[in-house]
C-alpha cells in the first residue's frame, strides 16, 4: 500500500510503523505504599492524554484532518532540532511508563501501555540513526505531500479556506529547513541511490506552472464553492491563493529543482544497499524490527521469501495448464502481450476499477460482521508522479471532516495496467483490505492515539495481502487470467522478501532485484522497475506486507483447526480488526483469547 496520509503519520510518530515485541511487564519503583490499580490506570491515561496533545500540536496539517480547528494556519518543523526536541518528550514519557506496574492494569490499558511504549522507545532510537537525515525517498517528499494537503483538510468555511493558504504561505520555510536537513544528509554520506532517484526531478518540476490555476496547490478553489460562502470572499479567497502560489511556491519550487539536480543528483550513492551507508547494517536490522515488529533477521526473512516463491510458483504453473498452456512462462507472456487486457484510455480503466469494487461491495456483508461507515471513491494518482510510482494506493479519511477514503490508480503507462490485476488490487487497497481496515479503526472505542495514529505496518499491510486471498471465496478470481494475478501479486510480495534483503543485506545489484522478480512474478517490466526503486530507497518497508499476512493465515488455520463447527469467519475477521492495527504478537495474543473464549 502506498499511503499518502500515512506517510505523515511515519514521520511524525513511529505508531505509525510499529517497533519491536517487548518483554514482561515493566515493574514500577516505588518508595512509598503500593498506588492502587485505578491510580496506576489514570497515571497512564495521563501519558496518552498529553503525548495525544503533543502529537496534535506538533502536526497541526494531521490535527486538521481530524477537525482540529488551526485559524493561524500553523505547519509541521521538519528540522532535526524539531524532532530531537520531539525526542526529548518521548524518553520522558518513556521514563514515566517505567513506573507504571502493567500487571495491575486492565487487558485494554495493557495494550494501550504495550503500543505506546513500543512507539515511544522507536521514535528514541531511530532519532540515534544517521539515516534519519533522509526525508524524501524516490516516490515521495516534502514537495508531495504540501502538494496533496489539500485531500485531507476541510474546506467547509471561509475560514478552512484561509487556514489552508496560510499553510501555503510557509511553503518556503518548510522547503528551505527540509533542503537543510537533505543538506546534512549530503554531508554524512546518506544519500539514496542513484538506482532508484532516475526521474525523480519530475517530481518537482511537474508541480510547477505559469499558471497559477492550474497549478495542484489550486485545487481546492477549483471546486464549488460552499453554499454558505458569498461569492465576493470566495473570489477574493482564489485571488489570494493564487498570489501565494505565483510568489511563495514556484519559487520554492524552482529552487528546490535547482537544488536537486546540481547538488543533490550528482553525489547520489553508487551502491543500491543501505548497508553501504555509515552505520548501514545497524539501520537495516534496526527496520526489520521496525516494519514486521518481529526479531527475525534478515537471513531469516530471505529463507521465508524463497519457501513462499517456491510454493506460489507451483501453483501459478497449475493455474497456467488450466488456462491450456504448457508452461507458466507460455501464459505469463500471453497475459503481458495480449491488447485485450489493457485499456486504451485512463477512463476505461477507471471504469473498470470502479465496475469491480462494487461488486466486491456487494460481497463484504459475507466476510465481515462489522463494516465500516466511511464509505470510499477512486481517483487517479496526480500525473507528475504517476509514472515513477506504484500501480496505486489508499488514503485514509476522515468521518470527522467527512472526507471519503480513496484508493488511488495509476492511469499511466496503460500497456502496464491489466485488466486481470484489478480484482486482487481493488481488494488490497479499497475493500475489504485498507479501506475497511483502516476506516473501522477510526471508529473503535480506544484512546485516540490508536485510532488515528497507530499505523503498525506489519498489521496494515499484512492484512492487506490476506484481502486479496479473500477474493478467492469472494469468488473474484473467475478466470485463469485473474487466479494469476492474484498469485503474481502474491509471488510479488514473496519476491519482496528476497529482493529487500538481497539489496540491503546481501549485496544484491538493481539489476538482479529486477531479473529475480521479472522470473518469477507477472508483473510488467514498468511495475517491477518502479517496485524494485522503492524497495531500495525505503529499506525493510516492503517486509511487512508477507510476515503480517503469513502471521493472519496462520492464526486463522489456528483457529479453524482448534474450533472446528464453532469457527465463524466473519467472527475471526471481526477480532482481528477489533483493536485496530497492533503488532503481530498482540495480534496472536488477542487471537489466542477469543479461541480460548469460544472453546
Amino acid at each position: 500500500m502506498r499511503i499518502v496520509k500515512l506517510a505523515l503519520l511515519a514521520a511524525l510518530s513511529t505508531t505509525a510503523i510499529g517497533v519491536a515485541a517487548t518483554g514482561g511487564p515493566v515493574m514500577a519503583q516505588e518508595t512509598g505504599a503500593q498506588e492502587t490499580s485505578a491510580t496506576k490506570s489514570q497515571a497512564l491515561h495521563d501519558i496518552i492524554g498529553e503525548y495525544w496533545a503533543f502529537i496534535l500540536d506538533q502536526y497541526p496539517e494531521f490535527a486538521s484532518g481530524l477537525g482540529v480547528e488551526d485559524p493561524k494556519g500553523r505547519v509541521t518543523d521538519p528540522s532535526l532540532e524539531a524532532e530531537d526536541a520531539r525526542v526529548q518528550k518521548a524518553q520522558m514519557w518513556l521514563d514515566r511508563l517505567g513506573k507504571i506496574d502493567q500487571s495491575t492494569l486492565s487487558e485494554d490499558d495493557k495494550s494501550n501501555f504495550g503500543i505506546l511504549q513500543r512507539s515511544l522507545a522507536e521514535q528514541i532510537e531511530a532519532n540515534g540513526f544517521g539515516q534519519r537525515t533522509i526525508n524524501f525517498t524516490n516516490r515521495s517528499g516534502w514537495h508531495q505531500s504540501f502538494a496533496g494537503m489539500h485531500n485531507n483538510l476541510p474546506f467547509r468555511t471561509a475560514a478552512h479556506y484561509q487556514t489552508y493558504i496560510n499553510r501555503l504561505k510557509q511553503y518556503g520555510q518548510v522547503s528551505g529547513k527540509s533542503i537543510a536537513v537533505a543538506n546534512q544528509a549530503l554531508a554524512g554520506g546518506y544519500v539514496l541511490p542513484c538506482d532508484s532517484m532516475v526521474g525523480y526531478e519530475t517530481s518537482i518540476s511537474g508541480l510547477i506552472t505559469d499558471d497559477a490555476k492550474a497549478s495542484r496547490f489550486y485545487e481546492p478553489f477549483r471546486k464549488s464553492k460552499p453554499a454558505n460562502m458569498d461569492d465576493a470572499t470566495f473570489a477574493a479567497l482564489a485571488m489570494d491563493a493564487e498570489q501565494v502560489i505565483s510568489d511563495v511556491i514556484k519559487p520554492a519550487l524552482t529552487e528546490h529543482l535547482d537544488w536537486y539536480i546540481s547538488k543533490y543528483a550528482p553525489n547520489c550513492q553508487k551502491a543500491p544497499g543501505v548497508s553501504a551507508q555509515p552505520g548501514g547494517p545497524e539501520y537495516y536490522d534496526f527496520r526489520i524490527r521496525q516494519m514486521t515488529t518481529t526479531t527475525k533477521t534478515a537471513d531469516e526473512i530471505h529463507n521465508i521469501g524463497l519457501s513462499e516463491v517456491a510454493r506460489i510458483r507451483a501453483e501459478m504453473v497449475s493455474v497456467a495448464k488450466s488456462a491450456g498452456y504448457d508452461t507458466r512462462e507460455a501464459f505469463i507472456e500471453h497475459l503481458r502481450t495480449d491488447p485485450k487486457y489493457y485499456a486504451k484510455t485512463p477512463e476505461e480503466l477507471m471504469e473498470k476499477v470502479a465496475r469491480v469494487t462494487k461488486i466486491i461491495d456487494g460481497k463484504m456483508p459475507t466476510i465481515i460482521g462489522k463494516l465500516a461507515r466511511l464509505p470510499y471513491g477512486i481517483r487517479e494518482i496526480p500525473k507528475e508522479t504517476a509514472e515513477g510510482t506504484t500501480t496505486a494506493y489508499y488514503n485514509p479519511g476522515s468521518p470527522k471532516v467527512g472526507i471519503s477514503g480513496t484508493y488511488y490508480v495509476n492511469t499511466s503507462k496503460l500497456d502496464q495496467r491489466p485488466f486481470w490485476e484489478i480484482p486482487a488490487l481493488s481488494v488490497h487497497e479499497a475493500v475489504p483490505g485498507h479501506h475497511m481496515q483502516i476506516a473501522l479503526q477510526q471508529e473503535l472505542d480506544m484512546p485516540d492515539f490508536r485510532k488515528n495514529g497507530a499505523f503498525f505496518t506489519a498489521f496494515v499491510e499484512g492484512w492487506g495481502l490476506y484481502s486479496e486471498r479473500l477474493g478467492i471465496e469472494m469468488g473474484l478470481y473467475d478466470t485463469p487470467a485473474k487466479d494469476m494475478g492474484r498469485l503474481s501479486y502474491e509471488m510479488w510480495r514473496a519476491t519482496r522478501l528476497v529482493v529487500d534483503t538481497g539489496i540491503h543485506s546481501k549485496g544484491w545489484s538493481k539489476q538482479r532485484a529486477i531479473d529475480f522478480m521479472t522470473d518469477n512474478t507477472a508483473l510488467s517490466a514498468a511495475n517491477i522497475e518502479a517496485e524494485v526503486n522503492r524497495y531500495i530507497s525505503w529499506p525493510g518497508q516492503a517486509l511487512a506486507y508477507k510476515m503480517g499476512e503469513l502471521k493472519i493465515r496462520e492464526l486463522r488455520g489456528k483457529a479453524t483447526e482448534t474450533l472446528g463447527d464453532k469457527f465463524d469467519l466473519r467472527e475471526f475477521h471481526d477480532v482481528v480488526l477489533g483493536q485496530g492495527a497492533v503488532p503481530l504478537d498482540m495480534l496472536e495474543a488477542q487471537v489466542n483469547r477469543w479461541i480460548a473464549a469460544k472453546k
